[in-house]
This record gives C-alpha cells, structure tokens and sequence, in this order.
C-alpha cells in the first residue's frame, strides 16, 4: 500500500523553530550568568582577601561599587551621640565604609558589637533600605583618671576602664592611684565636693589597702583620712585650712 504524505503544517513547524530558539537562547543566557557570576565572586573573593588592595587597585571598594549598582551601598551614614571619640572608630568596629557595601547588614548584629565596646553604656543601630543607616551612641562620661601599676586609664562614675581616650588631655579629672580606688572614686568624690576649696588643691588621692585615702595637695602636704568617719575629718580639714591655711 502507498502511503499518502499529509501536507506539513506550516504554523506548527514554525512554532517547533521558535520554540527551539527559545529554549537555546535561555540555555545561553543561564550558562553567560553563571560565567558571569562565578567571575564576580571569584574576584570579590579575592578583594575580601587583600589579594587585589593596593594603592591605585581598580578593585579598591569593589564590592561597595557593585552594591552601589543596586542601591545598596552606604551612601546615607549618620552617628549621633559622640563626644570624645571618632565617627571612624564606630564604623571600623562594625564593618562598614562610607560608599561601601550593606549587602548583609546586620543591624542587631552591630548594636551588639558597639556595646561590647568598653566606652560605649548603649546603642541603636537602624538601616533604612537600601543605602541608609542611622546609629545612635551613649557615650560613657569621663569621671577620673585612675594610676596602677604605673598605667593610666580613663574611668567611668562605676570604675569601669575607657580605652580610646588619651588621660593626658583630660587632665582636670580626679586622678585616684592604688588597688581598688576605681571602685571607689565616686563616694570618694562626693565627699570632696562638700569641699571644694580643698578639693581644688588635691592633686592625688591614694587608696591605701582598698579601706582609705590619703589625699596629697599641691603644697606637699599629705593627708592621711581614716577608714571610717572620713566625711568628719574632712570637714576638720577644711577648718584647719580656713583658720591656719594648712
């Protein structure tokens, strides 16, 4: 028997080829995008590895420049709240640069950072999508310098150490030396301050086994407070030094 060809649908093969082209285009497509993104992260691997950081490297802030394409760089920065240390420092302990990438930022993950930082009471850290971020500080206050060891420390009210501050600009703060007088330092200045023409005149005070002061002023006098009653005895002194100018 002979076979009758039927006549070939000119519509249907013409979809059958656009089809084809199709699925061959998006083929071509999908692999350019993965050669695409394997090259982006191959080389954004070796810029967060320093293997491109040199001066005048195109890759400098490369990563920043990337998100910067879809509105996700740091463009947008506020800090509010600093008094004696720097926006930089605040941002280096998070990780961010000015124009850098937020890609991954977290902001609960940085508040938690900056008040790990001994000269930082509290923190809030809000990012506003997609390249705005606003952190807020509250700085602890410089109350005293304290001595040991021969090291010098800029304290808080509660004795705790700040680091990042130079005790030597702060000179006008009580400076207290010995074992314990950090813990100390805030009755030991509010008992000076009922005395302030005396309190003026103190240049250091010592604490003597953690339980006493001993005051030494500014004319080479020393003074030896007791262990209890100490708020009598300066009011004593300050008597002595009104009648006799001790």
């Amino acid at each position: 028997q002979r076979r009758v060809a039927r006549p070939m649908n000119r519509r249907r093969h013409k979809g059958r080829i656009e089809t084809a082209l199709t699925a061959k285009g998006t083929r071509i497509m999908a692999r350019g995008f993965a050669v695409l993104f394997l090259g982006a992260s191959m080389i954004a691997g070796g810029v967060d590895g320093g293997v491109f950081q040199y001066q005048g490297s195109p890759f400098n802030n490369f990563n920043g420049r990337v998100a910067g394409l879809f509105g996700m760089a740091a463009q947008d920065i506020r800090i509010t709240g600093l008094a004696h240390h720097e926006p930089e420092a605040v941002l280096a302990h998070i990780g961010v640069k000015p124009g850098g990438s937020l890609v991954g930022f977290d902001a609960e993950e940085s508040r938690i950072l900056l008040e790990s930082l001994d000269w930082v009471a509290d923190a809030e850290v809000r990012r506003s999508f997609p390249n705005s971020l606003e952190v807020t500080l509250n700085e602890r206050e410089p109350f005293a310098i304290w001595q040991m060891d021969g090291n010098y420390a800029v304290i808080d009210r509660q004795g705790v150490e700040m680091s990042g501050l130079n005790p030597l600009s702060l000179r006008h703060l009580p400076l207290v030396t010995g074992k314990g007088a950090n813990l100390a330092v805030a009755d030991y200045v509010n008992q000076m301050e009922a005395i302030p023409d005396v309190m003026l005149k103190v240049q250091a005070a010592a604490r003597v086994g953690e339980r006493r002061w001993t005051l030494y002023l500014d004319n080479g006098v020393k003074i030896a407070l007791p262990e209890t009653g100490a708020e009598t005895a300066l009011k004593r002194v300050a008597e002595l030094d009104a009648s006799q100018k001790i």
